[in-house]
């Protein structure tokens, strides 16, 4: 009978991972996405535990019981303006799980040479080198180490020298039997890969790094399934390897940049030069009461927020301000570039949080059209994505990165605590324009006394 029941349970779950990615392509849909993806693995769950191989449930209690008790504090203690590194550490559990699982079917020495053995080391090597990414890209977004690459001479030729080694060590146990110290040396040099690609990888690539491990997370997750012929975990793996390997192809056209760019070239370290040129170069500046009084004569503002707006968690000021604005007629909607923020969606996760309606957050293809006729831009937190020299300046490192067009409205307003470079480490031509105002202050405290001025305003 359980020979029915299994292939079943599997096919629905498998169809809720499928209905969960395509749900939460909408925001509108998103919530019913994310529940229909959590029935889909809880099926999983109970047909796993369901099979014939599972002898005693003891140890499987345990290892539930220790990851809920790790899980569960993390899900409710992180708060929303960390959701990128809470996303890495998962990442990294995920990864180290199918790795393990790799490594304890290796020395149960079951696994045939060819296919069955190949698929064994591409879901350690993805598995062990994910772990270690992913704690590393966690600790750079967490600031427990420099958000900025970190590099040395000739770091390239030794990160591609160790994963070559590896991937020889690899084809050698899929050839022929391998000595004993062959797996070892496998997985050391696995991890040191890891290591090894992210940590000349600097804060404005991040985004793109987390949609990469994510997919590396995927394939391993995939590879695993064929290693223990469960066709779930191919398919779900399958899913999350390409629903990843997409996103990181949309962060790269969002950047105008290139995979290999993005893991070799040490994009987002601070420069000299440009950036020290801020202090002699004059700009208009206004305080809260003069904002709002701008603000209070609009009749179309867009909004753009960016990573400044998440480390002053001033998304429900923000809030205030699109209720303030919209009891008074005007038009607000809300600018999101591609790769704002930390991680993917960032800028949506938080604004949503703060119950900002969805069909108010529109992407850059679908509002950069709007900016010439908007009244006032504010950009709150940004900087990268709405520099002018991504169109202007040949010789800019951001030069070809699609931005939102912020300075083609009336008015461009930008709240920012000081004149300093973002991730990218060059000058915002935006700030100098004739029609922008610097709004110097911290983001959260900026707001909340343009909404105060606002109030009193009626």
């Amino acid at each position: 009978m359980m020979e029915n029941v299994l292939p079943a349970i599997y096919l629905l779950a498998s169809a809720g991972f499928i209905l969960a990615v395509k749900w939460m392509n909408n925001p509108a849909t998103a919530r019913r996405g994310v529940i229909i993806g959590e029935i889909g693995m809880l099926l999983a769950v109970i047909g796993t535990l369901l099979r014939t191989e599972v002898v005693e449930y003891q140890w499987i209690f345990i290892g539930l019981a220790i990851g809920s008790a790790i899980g569960a504090p993390l899900a409710y203690l992180m708060p929303m303006t960390a959701v990128p590194q809470l996303t890495a550490l998962s990442h990294a559990f995920g990864a180290l799980a199918s790795a393990l699982i790799g490594t304890a079917e290796f020395y149960k020495g079951a696994i045939p040479l060819g296919f069955p053995m190949g698929a064994l080391v591409l879901e350690t090597l993805l598995g062990f080198l994910t772990t270690t990414a992913s704690i590393i890209a966690f600790a750079k977004l967490q600031e427990l180490m420099p958000t900025r690459p970190l590099t040395y001479k000739g770091q390239n030729v030794v990160s591609l020298s160790m994963l070559t080694a590896a991937v020889v060590i690899g084809g050698w146990m899929v050839a022929a039997p391998a000595p004993p110290w062959a797996f070892p040396a496998f997985i050391a040099l696995a991890l040191l890969f890891g290591i090894m690609l992210v940590i000349p990888i600097g804060g404005a690539d991040m985004p793109t790094v987390i949609a990469l491990l994510n997919s590396y997370a995927g394939v391993a997750a995939a590879a695993m399934g064929f290693v223990l012929n469960n066709r779930l975990l191919i398919i779900a793996g399958a899913l999350n390897g390409s629903a990843g390997l997409i996103l990181s192809i949309i962060m790269c056209k969002a950047m105008n940049r290139s995979f290999t760019n993005v893991l070799f070239g040490a994009f987002g370290q601070l420069q000299a030069g440009p950036a020290g040129k801020t202090a002699q170069r004059p700009v208009r500046s206004a305080t809260p009461d003069e904002a709002a009084s701008i603000l209070d004569s609009a009749r179309s503002v867009i909004v753009i927020p960016g990573y400044g707006m998440a480390v002053a968690q001033a998304q429900h000021k923000i809030r205030e301000l699109y209720d303030a604005l919209t009891k008074r007629g005007v038009d607000v909607k809300f600018a999101i570039h591609p790769v704002a923020g930390r991680m993917p969606g960032h800028m949506n996760v938080l604004l949503a949080e703060a119950d900002i309606p969805y069909d108010k957050l529109l992407e850059m293809d679908e509002i950069n059209g709007d900016f010439p006729n908007t009244d006032v831009a504010l950009v709150i937190g940004a900087n990268d994505v709405v520099n002018p020299l991504a169109r202007t300046d040949k010789t800019s490192p951001i030069y070809g990165t699609p931005i939102l067009d912020a300075d083609r409205a009336r008015t461009v307003m930008v709240i920012k605590r000081s004149m300093s470079p973002g991730f990218a480490g060059i000058d915002n031509e935006l700030y100098y324009m004739s029609n922008t105002l610097m709004l110097f202050g911290d983001a959260k405290n900026f707001v909340a006394g343009i909404v105060k001025e606002l109030s009193g305003a009626h």
